[in-house]
């Protein structure tokens, strides 16, 4: 496996209950700024296989952006089952949800 695969599961994996990441932070935080792209088909190919937290990554915008109605409709619902705010468009407040490990890790000092 890849150094910047395993950097994006290890990272997916520790988003908390509740929070969410768009796939560029995600990216940005593995080491790679422009590959938000490859985060969604890590997501896609190895959510099963590493029990990762798939429905907690969402779009720049804090989009569902899953096109199928069926994993649009699991998402929303798994999203809003841990608390988090989805409008019946699929969006939600990046600016209340976002999860930021930096600033998470300092919250947890104090």
């Amino acid at each position: 496996m890849q150094p910047f695969t395993q950097r994006v599961i290890s990272i997916i994996q520790q988003i908390p209950e509740g929070r969410v990441m768009t796939y560029g932070q995600v990216a940005e935080l593995a080491g790679s700024s422009r590959g938000a792209r490859q985060v969604v088909r890590i997501l896609h190919s190895m959510s099963r296989a590493h029990n990762l937290p798939w429905h907690r990554v969402v779009n720049a915008k804090g989009e569902v952006a899953i096109p199928d109605d069926e994993g649009r409709f699991l998402q929303m619902m798994n999203l809003q089952e841990e608390g988090v705010e989805v409008s019946d468009a699929g969006r939600i407040d990046l600016a209340r949800y976002r999860h930021s490990p930096l600033a998470w890790e300092e919250e947890e000092r104090f």
